[in-house]
């Protein structure tokens, strides 16, 4: 198992994606946010044309790329996140040639301010927050059809390495939060591209496993479905803001009528964005297994959600070397939900959703037995392993279980087979008459002539021996890999009129995204764009600050 960083440290390095600052000099303008008192990255940030739905969201460290031609809808730019003061930056300030760093100062509004704030609103409790934002939430989001059109990706993480990025733009017409995402939402891909700048593994693209303990590719203590292999299906479900009245993942479940009985809540101190105060509600569940940790950022205004976080993890495996995660628990990530709505025209879209979740990939082990054979003429087993075995370990019989017609077998000794130079050959002699030992060889290479020797006649067992390199016979080991699935809204459009079910261009939900799907580019297809991980981005020497 790989060994974590902590995880500052990981995600400040996780989006040195993929293409060099210097050969997207002529597209694009390659910015970074960091907070201006930590430097720290600044992730999911909004970063809008003013006044318009278009945008785009930084990574998660804090990268983006703005298009050059959005200086065709407007000069200034807008940069938004929670917990930060916005800032309103002229496109003509941007360097085309440079990496521009831009400090966003933490949001405070003056204590006078606050005071007076607060003798208008009665004080509520965490719990009685979130109610109201629950029973607000047909109000507060749009229950007529609207399309979102956004930058999809999915990848993968392997030692802190892209693997497997898959990108595409899409627009997902939504007939409102009235009706079930998961039967009535359609899909156009617009494009799509499965990025070879990256790594691809064949065996992490395989669909999760669960018919044995050692599977090739699982979850461990969780489930997730394959949904036919549609990465963004899998998606779609994990937004438990729009799928409020069915269920969505542990242990939020119908957010409606399951979140409130199902964790204790914290009220914390106000956090602003735009200059607007949001309750920032904390909740959490604990089982012997399992910790989950959420948080909630709610208007004061309408109580509509505009952000919601939730993350579990699996208390029965920790992490390496004292490693703490951002919850401080030392405790091995399941999976962590990130979602962020976006007012417009008084009801709240979505502006991006991020499921990020940790999976096993088991390897077969590299230590097994190659073959079993008889000698009759010496009355003996001959076994040999695909490996040099430490022969302290090899020689030892009380490291085999051999059975014959299920009874176990005794040996008087081990030894190596001397002519064979890998040292990987050795013979066991049983303990038994030389009659006995001659009529169960006999029986058991006359059956093997015929056909593969059943278990029931002969079985063979080896353990606690390990090869030069240590590896364990019969080990299964596995590999941790982070999966991402993200969806990033360029354009809100509302009021859209409702697509004809019958559409033949629209994706399949129950199909893999990237395999025989209808794509169709609209006349103003060139208005977005992958906004593809950076790769090499170097700061020193050559940064500009705004």
């Amino acid at each position: 198992m790989r060994e974590k960083l902590p995880i500052h440290l990981f995600f400040l390095l996780l989006f040195l994606g993929a293409n060099s600052v210097l050969s997207q000099r002529s597209e694009y303008i390659i910015g970074k946010l960091v907070d201006s008192t930590t430097q720290e990255p600044i992730a999911f940030a909004t970063i809008r044309i003013k006044d318009r739905s278009l945008g785009i969201i930084s990574n998660t460290d804090g990268s983006f790329k703005i298009p050059l031609r959005y200086k065709e809808y407007g000069n200034i730019i807008e940069i938004s996140s929670m917990g930060y003061q916005t800032k309103e930056i002229l496109i003509e300030s941007f360097s085309v040639d440079e990496l521009n760093n831009v400090k966003l100062q933490p949001a405070t509004l003056e204590l006078e301010e606050v005071v007076v704030f607060a003798k208008k609103k009665k004080q509520l409790t965490a719990r009685q927050i979130v109610r109201r934002a629950l029973r607000s939430i047909p109000k507060n989001y749009p229950v007529e059809p609207f399309s979102t059109i956004g930058y999809y990706r999915d990848y993968q993480l392997d030692s802190l390495r892209y693997v497997n990025l898959n990108e595409a733009i899409l627009e997902v017409f939504d007939q409102g939060f009235n009706t079930t995402d998961s039967v009535k939402t359609k899909v156009k891909i617009f494009d799509f591209l499965k990025n070879t700048d990256f790594k691809r593994d064949s065996l992490a693209m395989l669909s999760y496993d669960y018919q044995f303990k050692e599977g090739r590719k699982v979850i461990d203590k969780a489930f997730l479905s394959s949904y036919g292999g549609n990465e963004f299906t899998i998606l779609r479900v994990h937004d438990a803001l729009r799928n409020y009245k069915i269920n969505s993942y542990s242990f939020v479940h119908r957010l409606k009528s399951d979140l409130l009985s199902e964790h204790k809540f914290k009220k914390e101190p106000d956090t602003f964005l735009d200059d607007e105060p949001f309750y920032t509600v904390k909740f959490e569940k604990l089982t012997s297994d399992y910790s989950a940790y959420g948080t909630m950022y709610i208007s004061k205004r309408n109580f509509a959600i505009r952000k919601m976080e939730y993350t579990t993890y699996d208390r029965t495996r920790k992490l390496p070397n004292g490693i703490i995660n951002k919850h401080k628990t030392n405790n091995q990530l399941i999976f962590e939900i990130i979602t962020e709505y976006h007012p417009t025209n008084e009801k709240m879209y979505l502006n991006y959703i991020s499921f990020h979740n940790v999976f096993q990939l088991w390897d077969p082990p590299k230590f097994v037995l190659d073959y079993t054979s008889v000698d009759i003429d010496q009355k003996r087993f001959m076994i040999s392993f695909n490996r040099t075995p430490d022969l302290q370990a090899a020689l030892n019989k009380d490291n085999y279980v051999f059975k014959y017609k299920e009874k176990e077998i005794d040996f008087t000794k081990i030894k190596l087979d001397i002519s064979d130079k890998n040292r990987k050959t050795l013979f066991l002699y049983p303990k038994m008459s030389r009659d006995k030992a001659e009529k169960m060889f006999s029986s058991i290479a006359a059956a093997a002539r015929k056909k593969p020797i059943d278990s029931l006649l002969l079985s063979v067992q080896a353990y606690n021996i390990r090869d030069l390199d240590g590896n364990l016979i019969n080990e299964w080991t596995s590999r941790d890999y982070d999966q991402f699935r993200e969806f990033f809204v360029q354009e809100v459009k509302t009021n859209v009129k409702s697509p004809s079910q019958l559409d033949s261009l629209f994706m399949d939900k129950r199909r893999p995204i990237f395999k025989d799907q209808p794509i169709t580019k609209p006349d103003n297809f060139n208005d977005y764009w992958m906004n593809t991980p950076l790769q090499n981005v170097k700061t020193k020497g050559y940064s500009r600050n705004n």
